[in-house]
């Protein structure tokens, strides 16, 4: 590759030309998107007792990822209708407003509805990242932009709950929302200064209303899986969600006015092929991230902080795989990424071996793994989708990505969910029922795991360009 070569596709050119600003402004808005969707793990308990309503602990996560959900799938088309600057804007106000509900919610109820609101604002801020980056930036710096996005994402899982625990140090959980509002209120006052350069509306198709409640339905299903005590009950409502899902795939293939591109739910195509392992893959990883901290307390005696540290490890494999491999180009992006579904799966195994009581070195490279797999693979496979992707698609087909990832996390979290709650989990946490989660947790997921490496190699091997 010659010198002038190297240099298109340096990070020095990605951040010139003006690009840097656009650049800040993706990275903020996905921040806003991860970090607010994680903080309520750490102020719920002060919400609780503040508010009353512990009973409804699940549903300030559970109405973030359905508002979150259908915002991002619907963020294409209203970014062809409103244009991206003004929509991108107008879903910072949404946010902010959600914030301030929050913040000055007198009772749980108003809290839940501006959870709802946080949801929908930060999902379309998300989803507008998604278009900003198909729209604005070549492609040749297409993995640059996602290997940060995942860094930004990584960094969110573990700095967002910290966040939170550090304002409620100094402040209140009011804060916390007062925070994010500021932060919301920045990124919609900026939006139109930083997005110069997007193309204008041309009032777009229209927004696939059918698909958005058909969606909603199966990502709601989904949701209240994540908090149903029952197993066989939390079993049928995963089944029948994933099978809304595939529900919103058969109709939106034949609707005049499309939720996604064209042939998103064919395997033998680079997007269909790339959805599909963003899907599964993530699903697969979620275990790790919501179950391990409570037993690793349980088992080995960890402190909330001590535990939080060792899953903090997934989050900074990510962060440093993505940027280590983020020049690759030509035939190894395709290999990092079929490696990165192995390591995946290999992960799967080691911390089902060794998270009750094998050396916590061990746990520790397990968690390395499961982030490495996601740095080495999320950008390549988002930067193939794009690329797939046709004019009349691309901001569809960018803001679905978002969509896809988070509705994932949410069936991951309740395959999980069953399977821990099968052998215990939700009777009471002790020895006995942390023991048997630690394994089944990531058992339960592997069938998901070689699925999702199955489509990574469609995507990377035969998948047409269609």
């Amino acid at each position: 590759m010659t010198e002038s070569a190297q240099g298109s596709k340096s990070w020095g050119d990605l951040l010139g030309e003006g690009r840097f600003p656009r650049f800040a402004l993706i990275c903020l808005g996905v921040w806003l998107n991860a970090a607010d969707s994680l903080v309520t793990a750490t102020i719920m308990p002060n919400v609780g007792a503040d508010l009353g309503g512990y009973a409804y602990f699940a549903w300030a996560t559970a109405g973030f990822l359905v508002g979150a959900i259908l915002a991002g799938a619907s963020a294409g088309r209203l970014s062809e209708m409103f244009g991206l600057r003004a929509a991108t804007a107008l879903a910072g106000l949404v946010m902010t407003a959600g914030c301030v509900m929050s913040a000055l919610a007198p009772d749980v109820g108003v809290f839940l509805t501006g959870r709802l609101i946080q949801g929908l604002g930060s999902g379309w801020i998300s989803g507008f990242a998604m278009v900003a980056i198909a729209l604005l930036f070549p492609e040749r710096h297409l993995a640059r932009v996602f290997a940060s996005v995942s860094g930004v994402w990584g960094i969110a899982t573990l700095l967002g709950p910290l966040f939170g625990g550090l304002v409620l140090e100094v402040g209140g959980w009011r804060d916390v929302f007062w925070l994010f509002a500021l932060q919301a209120g920045a990124f919609s006052l900026a939006a139109p200064f930083l997005l110069k350069g997007s193309s204008k509306s041309a009032g777009g198709p229209g927004i696939p209303w059918l698909q958005l409640a058909v969606l909603g339905a199966g990502v709601a299903a989904i949701a209240v899986a994540n908090i149903t005590p029952g197993a066989p009950l939390a079993l049928t409502l995963v089944v029948a969600g994933i099978a809304i899902l595939g529900l919103v795939l058969w109709i939106d293939h034949r609707s005049k006015v499309r939720l996604l591109p064209h042939r998103a739910g064919d395997m033998t195509t680079v997007v269909g092929a790339g959805y599909a392992a963003m899907f599964w893959l993530t699903a697969a990883s979620m275990g790790f991230a919501i179950y391990a901290p409570p037993i690793l307390q349980e088992l080995r005696g960890m402190t909330p902080l001590w535990a939080g540290y060792v899953i903090g490890v997934e989050s900074l494999a990510w962060t440093l795989a993505a940027l280590a491999v983020a020049h690759v180009s030509g035939a190894w992006d395709a290999r990092w990424t079929r490696w990165g579904a192995v390591m995946l799966v290999v992960s799967l195994f080691v911390l089902a071996a060794t998270l009750a009581d094998g050396h916590l070195a061990w746990v520790l490279v397990g968690g390395a793994l499961m982030g490495a797999a996601f740095g080495f693979s999320w950008s390549f496979m988002g930067r193939r989708v794009l690329a797939a992707l046709s004019d009349e698609d691309r901001a569809i087909g960018s803001s679905a990505i978002t969509a896809v990832r988070q509705t994932g996390a949410a069936a991951g979290a309740a395959i999980s969910g069953v399977a821990a709650n099968l052998v215990g989990f939700s009777s009471g946490l002790d020895e006995a029922s942390a023991r048997a989660s630690s394994v089944w947790i990531f058992l339960s997921v592997v069938p998901l795991a070689l699925v999702g490496t199955w489509a990574s190699c469609r995507l990377t091997g035969s998948a047409s360009r269609a």
